[in-house]
């Protein structure tokens, strides 16, 4: 007679998947590792993640619903686009200074799998490409050259390798969009 899983099992599972493929990336963590660090057997994770890939999209897709989350509030906290801008720059200037954060989660996928055209690659470039169209849209809205938007766009970027010039970043944007 087949079990009846516990409620929550998924979750637990794509947990345990996640902050493993974040902290060491997805190539280098093994189905085993997750299996472990979930407490679960091997036919409950492929009952619900029946390839490594599935499992990566699902990771990338929760990373993003959470992204999405923070970038809301932190627009929601200004009423015009230059403000907007400066917000959406200092919650990214915020998280790299986290003493947990490994780097953006979806350029870090990108470089582990350049060229890949699977789901967790698409799910990667997808939240990059409306990110940058949320950044080109806010510098449209105040009337400035698109170049703004890649010197920005840049800021960003700069910021996920550097979080120690996250002063910076800050300083650079309220200059760039005042």
């Amino acid at each position: 007679m087949a079990r009846t899983p516990i409620p929550g099992t998924r979750d637990n599972i794509l947990s345990a998947a996640s902050d493993l493929f974040y902290r060491h990336g997805v190539r280098a963590v093994g189905m085993a590792q997750v299996i472990e660090a979930a407490g679960c057997g091997k036919n409950l994770l492929y009952r619900h993640f029946p390839s490594k890939a599935h499992l990566a999209a699902a990771y990338l897709t929760l990373v993003r619903a959470r992204r999405d989350t923070a970038i809301e509030a932190a627009l929601t906290t200004a009423d015009d686009p230059a403000g907007q801008l400066i917000a959406l720059v200092t919650e990214v200037a915020d998280l790299v200074r986290s003493p947990e954060y490994r780097g953006c989660a979806f350029r870090n996928h990108l470089t582990e799998f350049p060229g890949e055209d699977d789901e967790p690659a698409r799910v990667a470039r997808s939240y990059l490409r409306d990110t940058r169209a949320q950044v080109d849209r806010l510098v449209a809205e105040l009337g400035k050259p698109a170049r703004d938007a890649d010197r920005i766009w840049l800021l960003i970027g700069g910021l996920h390798g550097d979080p120690a010039q996250a002063p910076v970043a800050i300083e650079w944007v309220t200059e760039l969009v005042r």
